[in-house]
């Protein structure tokens, strides 16, 4: 394997491992570094989950986490990008209308960090945090 290639399996790793939390910096830097966020979509669009009382749309920072994420029921999803400027124009108004929440880079392992659309969108807004 080559040492780009181990470079990279390692950070998708690490990044995996990382808390809730810290994944959720994460995902706002990348979103901010390249203008936009990943989805799942399947035969009838984009992928929903429950969580508790609430419906949820998943999101992840790129394409690597949001098809590691599609096992199981939901290994014939693709990935989709959508770009930040449709992202706040079309799906923010779009998911607050629908009563929708945001899983934010959810894992195998935890739902992610759930936010109102509204909340996500000002995160999006707000400076770069490292995680």
């Amino acid at each position: 394997m080559s040492n780009a290639i181990l470079a990279a399996s390692e950070k998708f790793e690490t990044i995996l491992n990382l808390g809730a939390k810290k994944r959720l910096a994460f995902m706002f830097e990348t979103v901010q570094e390249f203008k936009q966020v990943w989805i799942l979509n399947d035969e009838d669009g984009c992928v929903m989950l429950a969580n508790e009382d609430d419906d949820c749309v998943p999101v992840w920072p790129e394409r690597i986490y949001a098809e590691a994420w599609a096992t199981g029921e939901w290994e014939n999803c693709t990935a989709k990008a959508i770009p930040l400027k449709d992202w706040q124009s079309r799906w923010t108004p779009g998911l607050e209308q629908d009563d929708l929440l945001i899983a934010v880079f959810p894992t195998e392992e935890d739902d992610g960090t759930i936010l109102f659309p509204d909340e996500f969108d000002s995160q999006l807004k707000a400076p770069k945090k490292r995680y």
